[in-house]
């Protein structure tokens, strides 16, 4: 499994390099990332990748010093959860 950032998006690839997932976010500002979409091929749930792409908007924004919004309910519920992840939620 392989995880690559593209334009606004992180990319989910398994073995085979196929897409099997994504995290979109939009930029609002330079300070800003709004985390819009998160999705996981089927087949593939339940092995903590949506996890592993909300993670990587965390640390994307923690790197580039942004806050992020958790509009997909996928990541709202990371954040909710995760109160590691408090350093980079805009409040």
């Amino acid at each position: 499994m392989e995880i690559k950032e593209e334009k606004e998006r992180f990319v989910l690839l398994n073995d085979s390099n196929e897409e099997i997932g994504e995290m979109t976010w939009s930029n609002a500002g330079e300070e800003m990332m709004i985390i819009d979409h998160t999705f996981v091929d089927p087949q593939y749930r339940g092995q903590g990748l949506a996890e592993k792409l909300v993670l990587s908007g965390v640390e994307k924004a923690r790197k580039e010093n942004k806050k992020i919004i958790p509009l997909c309910p996928f990541a709202k519920k990371e954040f909710d959860t995760k109160p590691e992840y408090g350093d980079v939620l805009r409040k």
